[in-house]
């Protein structure tokens, strides 16, 4: 496997944490997806899965290396948990699409979070050399 790219990004949770009482669904839904939503509310500290996650798809669209440009949305970054408990990204819309022109064939993930702070580190991966 080659590494094409890699990002980390850091956050705070209590950022993360006023954004969804000042926003309510407006921001849930904007920024994450259904099955996101669903894991993260259903952990004691959600404020702290939902800034994981936040630093998870900041973090994948670096290692992309394209950041927020237009025609990626938030949802099209998606961070879901095996049952073990890895998370895996998986693409969608834009994101999957320079993914795709890039050879980018896995992005792999690391979320660490604590109560005040979460940070996420991705390395995307093409299987061949390039």
């Amino acid at each position: 496997m080659t590494i094409i790219g890699i990002g980390t990004d850091i956050i705070e949770c209590e950022r993360v944490e006023r954004m969804v009482r000042r926003h309510g669904s407006h921001f849930v839904d904007r920024v994450f997806t259904k099955r996101e939503v669903q894991y993260c509310t259903d952990r004691k500290s959600s404020d702290q899965h939902f800034a994981g996650r936040w630093a998870a798809k900041e973090s994948v669209l670096k290692a992309l290396g394209t950041g927020w440009i237009s025609g990626i949305a938030w949802t099209d970054v998606e961070v879901l948990n095996e049952s073990g408990g890895t998370p895996r990204v998986h693409l969608h819309g834009g994101a999957a699409q320079i993914a795709q022109e890039k050879q980018i064939s896995e992005i792999q993930i690391s979320i660490s979070h604590c109560k005040s702070h979460a940070v996420a580190f991705a390395v995307a991966l093409c299987k061949t050399e390039i």
